[in-house]
């Protein structure tokens, strides 16, 4: 049986976590969770992050109804990262653009490489 406390957590109780989509491989976001929040998302399926700002739960599109559900957990070799792979629907970035990484620094210049979805 899987114990969210066998990870390696920051000073303040946190291990980043990357979502990436399951089918394409995109990497969508990186956000943080604690250990109830590791455990919440495997409970339920909905990944559900901690936010340093809020000091709270977060479910990945409780409110814009851009959800993650996830499909499998996976930890880094030193325990001290994890990869949620997800089923995304709309957006996964808080700027409405598929990924959070849509800014490349090419030719030593920030540019954006993606832009905001389309409101339906």
């Amino acid at each position: 049986m899987f114990d969210p406390a066998s990870l390696k957590y920051d000073i303040n109780g946190l291990i980043p976590c990357i979502a990436q989509d399951a089918d394409t491989g995109e990497v969508l976001m990186m956000a943080w969770m604690n250990a109830q929040a590791v455990e919440r998302t495997l409970d339920s399926g909905k990944v559900t992050y901690w936010s340093r700002s809020r000091a709270a739960f977060w479910v990945k599109g409780e409110s814009s109804g851009h959800t993650q559900g996830l499909v499998e957990l996976r930890v880094d070799c030193d325990r001290d990262c994890l990869l949620a792979l997800v089923n995304q629907t709309g957006p996964a970035c808080h700027t409405n653009r598929r990924s959070c990484f849509y800014t490349a620094i090419r030719d030593e210049e920030e540019r954006v490489i993606m832009e905001p979805m389309q409101q339906a």
